[in-house]
């Protein structure tokens, strides 16, 4: 399911929506905490991206991993080997800090929404719910750009 489509590797083709989605959560939360008189008009695209932007990142790992065996059933070694394995471990850090910064971004859509049904929380909520927001969006944009700079260094640092 995460090796091809079409003939082409899937990672080659999901990074790109990592690329996007990650960044756009990580800069509408951010957003959405230091601008709280646009809340009602960012809260949608923050929810969407919040589920969109790990799922993403999922498929980017699962993709990748079948790739790397690929590669290895092929007789990849070496250093570009280590580099492909590098970059796995940002991808994977990268999955592992988006999955949180989409949960805690819909905990604070929530615990900001004055909606009935959400229950009177305590005042500390929602300024922790903010700080992790932003720095869990901090260490996305850093592990997107490591990840991507590492992987493109080992397809295309040699070629160019």
């Amino acid at each position: 399911m995460f090796k091809e489509i079409l003939g082409l590797p899937v990672h080659a083709m999901v990074v790109h929506a990592v690329v996007v989605f990650v960044p756009l959560l990580a800069v509408l939360a951010i957003a959405y905490v230091g601008l709280p008189r646009w809340r009602h008009r960012l809260d949608w695209a923050v929810g969407i991206l919040a589920v969109v932007a790990p799922v993403t990142a999922f498929v980017a790992v699962k993709s990748g991993e079948a790739l790397a065996d690929a590669l290895v059933a092929k007789g990849f070694q070496g250093e570009i080997l280590d580099q492909i394995f590098e970059h796995s471990r940002y991808g994977d850090i990268l999955f592992r800090i988006a999955v949180p910064l989409g949960i805690v971004a819909i905990l604070l859509l929530v615990a900001t929404s004055d909606h009935p049904r959400v229950p009177q929380l305590p005042a500390l909520v929602v300024p922790v719910l903010a700080v992790a927001v932003v720095a869990l969006a901090i260490a996305a944009l850093v592990y997107v750009y490591l990840t991507g700079h590492s992987g493109a260094e080992a397809v295309w640092g040699t070629t160019v």
